[in-house]
């Protein structure tokens, strides 16, 4: 088997996420493939996970009504599987539209048990109530709710259909149906473990638990090594060719390529920043496009913006995205031709119309640069001077200098988590901060403390990032209301 290295890009914008590897046996199956996709995952539970690289086992693990598969154009589209086919959608009277599943003959979990729309049923619920504290509740709210509170969604009697009424059309309702938070889980098992419902992610915190997709998780080494055997009760059995996946865990990406480049692993998805130059002339190295955006937010409730007015915080936060200097990130940190992002939603995102949305200027009227709140053309010869006249707004005084006054500093503290091009970023604009004497301090944490962190609002400056959901401009702008589990600036707390 070739080995694959792929290097995610990670600076702002591209096109879709895949995990792949090249068969090099002249067609022979693969007995099994050694991958590093991440660290160790916080949660593997559909209904809990908002990581990518936890998204990443778990659509290995488990499989929804319906999934994605690559055409020989390299784009994706949504195809039935447990389903038995896409339904249609089918409007209503009362200005609902409702879609019906029919799932497919002889369905099992890993136990030999039956899979059934009852288990659809339980599981979107399970996402949907509050009380699971999933970060993903919101995605079921273009699903209508019955009087008790829970989704307006029915299984048949013998469990082979399943009918989903929305509260309106909703042009990516199919692409949520293949999301993880939509794959089932079974409500025996989640039930049976100690103490499930304050910890509801306890029953597939260890190796054994059962699931519905191609593979189950034989080995889990917590920290270290997770191994995935193929699910011989999957339903498609006989098309996984890789019979074992053993995963190595880890964000060290100075480890991750020794561990590579020493034969140990088949693919890895990351690699040290200061070896990018060398590898891009390597077959072995890939750059794969994602549709999505590298950011970094502040917390809009952190101390520096404490007796500031909206329009002095406002202001602030334009300052600093004027100082930090995306070109020079993508170009010397990137390295990659990544895109400096002039707006959350990434270039190449459909509009929900059949057409892109950056693309379609007569119905969205996309804005220029100077729009989105960087600096005007006039003003780009001198950007520090834009940026700190925006700090003078917010009360911030200046030396002759243009350095901060004694009088009023500012001084906040950068979350990231490891890795080299990470940190690399962090140091950047460590940089760009100080050319007006904003003092910057840098803090590293490993990756599930990071995540914990940055989701309790812990922090005044994080680093984030977003790679899409499913192809729509609502799941860039969703995840901030204030209920919203992936709320990290806390807007409205």
């Amino acid at each position: 088997m070739k080995k694959s290295l792929a290097l995610i890009l990670a600076i702002v914008m591209v096109l879709c996420l895949g995990l792949t590897a090249c068969n090099g046996n002249g067609g022979n199956v693969a007995k099994e493939m050694t991958i590093c996709v991440g660290p160790y995952p916080d949660t593997i539970d559909p209904a809990l996970n908002s990581a990518v690289d936890g998204a990443t086992y778990i659509i290995h693990a488990f499989a929804g009504l319906t999934g994605y598969q690559q055409d020989a154009d390299g784009k994706l589209n949504i195809v039935a599987d447990c389903a038995k086919e896409i339904p249609e959608a089918v409007a209503l009277d009362n200005g609902m539209v409702s879609y019906t599943y029919e799932l497919k003959d002889g369905l099992k979990w890993s136990d030999g048990t039956d899979v059934t729309m009852k288990d659809f049923v339980y599981s979107w619920n399970r996402v949907a109530d509050p009380n699971t504290g999933a970060d993903y509740g919101y995605m079921f709210d273009a699903i209508a709710r019955k009087d008790d509170g829970t989704l307006d969604i029915e299984a048949s009697e013998d469990g082979k259909t399943l009918t989903v009424h929305l509260v309106a059309p909703c042009a990516y309702f199919l692409d949520l149906a293949a999301f993880p938070a939509y794959l089932p889980v079974p409500q025996a098992q989640v039930e049976a473990a100690s103490g499930w419902e304050t910890n509801p992610g306890a029953w597939c915190s260890e190796a054994g638990f059962v699931t519905n997709g191609a593979y189950t998780v034989d080995q889990w080494k917590h920290e270290e090594s997770m191994v995935f055997k193929k699910n011989d009760n999957y339903h498609k059995a006989d098309q996984v060719k890789v019979s074992e996946l053993d995963f190595m865990l880890s964000a060290d990406d100075t480890a991750i390529f020794a561990a590579y480049n020493a034969g140990d692993l088949d693919f890895a998805d990351t690699v040290p920043t200061n070896e990018i130059a060398s590898l891009k002339e390597n077959p072995e190295f890939h750059v794969i496009d994602n549709l999505g955006t590298y950011y970094v937010a502040f917390n809009v409730n952190s101390p520096i913006f404490k007796d500031k007015t909206m329009e002095q915080a406002i202001a602030m936060r334009k300052a600093f995205a004027i100082l930090i200097d995306r070109d020079y990130i993508v170009e010397n940190v990137g390295q990659t031709d990544q895109k400096v992002a002039n707006s959350f939603i990434p270039e190449g995102m459909a509009d929900g119309n059949g057409g892109v949305f950056k693309a379609n200027d007569d119905a969205y009227t996309f804005p220029l640069k100077d729009e989105v709140g960087y600096y005007p053309e006039s003003y780009q010869p001198n950007a520090v001077d834009y940026a700190i006249s925006l700090l003078e707004e917010a009360g911030y005084k200046f030396t002759d200098d243009g350095m901060l006054s004694d009088e009023t500093p500012i001084s906040l503290t950068y979350l990231t988590n490891d890795g080299s091009g990470h940190i690399a970023v962090a140091e950047v604009m460590q940089q760009d901060l100080a050319e007006v004497g904003i003092d910057l301090k840098i803090d590293t944490r490993e990756w599930n403390v990071f995540l914990d962190e940055r989701k309790a609002g812990n922090f005044d400056f994080a680093r984030e990032g977003w790679l899409a959901d499913f192809n729509d401009p609502i799941n860039m702008l969703e995840m901030w209301t204030t209920d919203s589990g992936n709320n990290d600036c806390q807007f409205g707390r």
